[in-house]
């Protein structure tokens, strides 16, 4: 395994962690949007 003993596999893998956070974070926020569905704004006149 001489590959993960370079520093640019540790920030290769790092980057590619922190992308997949990302994504299922960003995922969650989209579905609990997509639940709570659109509210029609009131009319003032």
């Amino acid at each position: 395994m001489s590959l993960l003993s370079t520093d640019g596999a540790w920030i290769a893998i790092g980057v590619s962690v922190l992308f997949i956070v990302a994504g299922l974070v960003m995922h969650r926020v989209f579905v609990n949007v997509l639940k709570k569905g659109s509210q029609e704004p009131t009319q003032h006149d």
